[in-house]
């Protein structure tokens, strides 16, 4: 935790995107701050990025810049004194038959098929849900980040079992990043979207790298809510990181005085059956 090191603005391009529609409040207008698509030297930078309280998404590395809000609050999860709840462990237990396999970031029919079943259960009329392959490799993968699909199977015969769950997540030399997790809308009863989660903090314990980022906690927000529920948390206030305080993002989440800290947009986690 502490202070983050701000980013050099003579050495790293920021834009502000133009007002859009918020992918979390449609009432609300929104836009990001993004670091310069053209600069070569983005996946190198994008560590760095991570602790300033970015996210990536396709080849654009983003923080939501919204005038008078900051309903959208950074957060991680330090994987080393991370301790599952009672329901976290039940979670664990119930899904014991659960394989998990670390793929290369090379998408399949079989996961394309999955990831569209989940937005047409899940996001119907969202707008991603006429999403194909395209859509899939520009959103998920991108050009040069250093990711890799983590898939949750049941365990077979045959081998490999049913494709249940596919967690897109960023890998750095500290950290790992949760991209994007999408699941069998069949199968909420598992909590698979917390199973995911808890999958990544094995991962990144067994590297030795100190934190998963969980991308924006929203409070209140139905789809967003559910990260508070991993202790211990962090959250970044646009200085540095501290311990989490559910204070951080809650009240109305706007602002009177016209500054605009971290924001988020729709390309996140999903909640699940709210098994944590």
């Amino acid at each position: 935790m502490g202070k983050t090191p701000a980013p050099d603005d003579n050495d790293l391009r920021l834009f502000h995107t133009g007002e859009h529609a918020c992918g979390y409040w449609p009432e609300r207008a929104a836009r990001d701050l993004v670091l310069d698509p053209r600069d070569p030297r983005l996946a190198q930078r994008y560590p760095l990025a991570l602790e300033w309280g970015f996210r990536r998404s396709g080849d654009i590395v983003y923080r939501p810049h919204c005038h008078g809000c900051r309903a959208c609050v950074a957060v991680r999860i330090p994987v080393d004194r991370f301790r599952p709840s009672r329901s976290q462990r039940r979670c664990l237990k119930h899904n014991r038959d659960i394989e998990m396999r670390i793929c290369q970031p090379v998408r399949t029919d079989e996961q394309l098929a999955l990831y569209r079943r989940y937005l047409a259960a899940r996001h119907a009329g969202g707008g991603m849900d006429g999403h194909g392959a395209v859509e899939f490799d520009q959103f998920l993968v991108g050009s040069w980040s250093d990711g890799r699909f983590m898939e949750l199977r049941e365990a077979g015969p045959p081998r490999p079992g049913r494709l249940l769950a596919v967690a897109v997540t960023d890998v750095t030399e500290n950290a790992l990043s949760a991209v994007y997790t999408f699941f069998d809308p069949d199968f909420t009863q598992r909590g698979l979207g917390t199973l995911a989660i808890l999958r990544q903090i094995e991962w990144a314990r067994r590297e030795r790298r100190r934190h998963l980022y969980l991308g924006y906690w929203i409070a209140g927000h139905a789809k967003m809510d559910y990260k508070r529920r991993f202790h211990p948390l962090e959250s970044f206030d646009g200085r540095g990181w501290h311990a989490f305080e559910e204070a951080d993002g809650a009240s109305d989440k706007r602002l009177d005085d016209g500054t605009a800290p971290v924001g988020g947009t729709p390309n996140d986690n999903d909640n699940d059956s709210g098994t944590a």
